[in-house]
Formats: C-alpha cells, structure tokens, sequence
C-alpha cells in the first residue's frame, strides 16, 4: 500500500503555518502591542531578529532529514539508524 503525502506549494506557507501552530496568532498580535505600551522596543527589535534567525534554522534542521528521505521525520531517523556496513568478525 502506497501513502500519498501532502506538500506546500511553497516555502513561505510553510514557514507561516509552522510559526501559526507553534505561537498562535492571539500571541502574534497582543505581544508587540504589550511590548511598546511598556516600552520594550529594544527587546521587541532583539526577539524578532533572535526568532527570524532561529527559528528559521531550526525548522530547517528539524524538516530537511524527512525531505531527503521523502518520508515522515520518524521514519527518516529510523532510516539513517540502520547501518551501512556489517562487519563480519569472528
């Protein structure tokens, strides 16, 4: 039995479904306001240049191992888990 998986059409919707299901959009929006009614510019300007360059690579690393294998990130490391070589020694 062959399971058909499903794809983004591109890298943008990826990334913005990916930062939707792990932040929230509640969050999105009430954390910049919070943080300049307080005044937390600076910290507001350093999180979002932290979580662009972050984030952005950890989804990368997390993502390219099930790509490369074309299959789920599991069953990926259970395919990079099995050796190559087996030696005979006796």
């Amino acid at each position: 039995m062959h399971n058909k998986h499903s794809t983004f059409s591109g890298k943008l919707g990826f990334v913005l479904s990916a930062a939707g299901a792990s932040v929230g959009l509640g969050n999105i929006w009430r954390f910049p306001n919070l943080a300049a009614k307080y005044g937390g510019g600076i910290f507001l300007l350093i999180y979002i240049v932290l979580t662009l360059t972050f984030g952005y690579t950890m989804i990368i690393a997390e993502t390219t191992p099930g790509r490369m294998k074309k299959k789920s990130l599991v069953e990926a490391f259970h395919t990079f888990a099995k050796p190559k070589f087996v030696s005979f020694s006796g």
